[in-house]
């Protein structure tokens, strides 16, 4: 799985965990790909650092130099907003 990729589906998950912290398949999701990106991508610090209306704007570190990946917030979103549409999940 290619970096961009890995850091987006950590995102999507995070974003859904935050929203439902008592989702534990979310909150271990989040933990999966976490160690994606440590073991795999060498990062050792990665955070959402930013929300505007149209970004969301995701910081990491890798190889002591701290990078920025914008994301588009409605894509990002997409995920949590199909679970909350979904009654088998509420």
């Amino acid at each position: 799985m290619k970096l961009e990729d890995a850091l987006f589906n950590w995102l999507q998950i995070k974003l859904v965990a935050n929203a439902r912290p008592d989702d534990g398949a979310a909150q271990d999701t989040v933990l999966f790909f976490a160690q994606i990106l440590t073991e795999d991508h060498g990062l050792t610090e990665f955070a959402i650092a930013k929300t505007d209306n149209t970004m969301i704007h995701v910081t990491y570190e890798k190889d002591g130099r701290t990078k920025l990946q914008l994301y588009p917030r409605e894509r990002c979103e997409q995920l949590l907003t199909d679970i909350e549409a979904n009654p088998k999940y509420n």
